[in-house]
């Protein structure tokens, strides 16, 4: 499996791609940043973010996306381009039918070091073990980005298994009625 892990941000939107399966030895197939300027607008920050994302999707053809889930922040600002950037990335990832799946950051650090509440140098240092580089990649974002596919490989099948499950028992389920005039 080749999944495309994306850090979604405005300045700086971190992309990773990583190829295996679990129980295997994990691959980097590549690494980067997409940068824009704090000084354009917003919308041609984020065409920035699309035309790079959709060259990381032209030349690594990934099986899926994995897309950092955006939560709650303190200043507002910040999670509203996080936001954006993040609907770019599944954009992209949707209109070529590639499935797309949403992780939180302590799912992914959870995953990776075994904690939820790990650190940026700790999820960059077991990043850099776990795919075997000679140093952890810089900036965080860009080591976050390569969490995230990491996070998706392994979690891929039991989410499907899980998915799946719900489906046959939602199947299986007899249809409740609710008789007439007691809404």
């Amino acid at each position: 499996m080749r999944v495309l892990g994306v850090d979604p941000g405005l300045t700086r939107c971190g992309i990773g791609v990583v190829e295996g399966v679990p129980g295997r030895p994990l691959r980097m197939a590549g690494v980067g940043v997409v940068r824009t300027s704090a000084d354009a607008e917003t919308a041609e920050r984020l065409v920035v973010v699309e035309r790079g994302i959709e060259e990381w999707l032209e030349e690594h053809r990934p099986d899926a996306v994995a897309v950092e889930r955006v939560f709650s922040q303190h200043n507002v600002r910040t999670v509203m381009g996080t936001a954006q950037a993040s609907a770019v990335a599944m954009l992209c990832a949707a209109r070529r039918g590639l499935p797309v799946a949403l992780h939180t950051p302590s799912e992914v650090k959870a995953a990776v070091t075994g904690s939820g509440r790990a650190g940026k140098e700790q999820v960059g240092a077991m990043v850099t073990r776990l795919l075997r580089l000679d140093a952890p990649p810089k900036p965080a974002d860009a080591a976050d980005a390569l969490a995230l596919a990491i996070c998706h490989i392994w979690r891929a099948p039991a989410q499907h298994r899980l998915q799946q499950a719900r489906l046959r028992a939602r199947a299986a389920a007899p249809a409740v009625r609710t008789p007439r005039g007691t809404r």
